[in-house]
């Protein structure tokens, strides 16, 4: 395919390409057993602990602001 070739912006906007078209489909993903598990456990203990979970913007902000460093 040669994508080793392609330069790095070619290359980025490819993936982002392939990404939208996965992202579109979402809904028909499967997900394995041990990820559903997971997925349970971790809705019950954010209900069970709703202030132990950290709002998904700070995790954000405190990603941006390690990156900036």
């Amino acid at each position: 395919m040669g994508i080793d070739r392609m330069s790095i912006e070619d290359r980025i906007a490819l993936v982002q390409e392939i990404w939208d078209s996965v992202a579109g489909e979402g809904e028909q993903v499967p997900i394995s057993d041990a990820q559903r598990t997971e997925l349970e456990r971790r809705l019950a203990d954010s209900i069970a602990r709703p202030g132990a979970v950290t709002p998904w913007e700070d995790v954000k902000a405190q990603a941006l602001a390690r990156a900036r460093q």
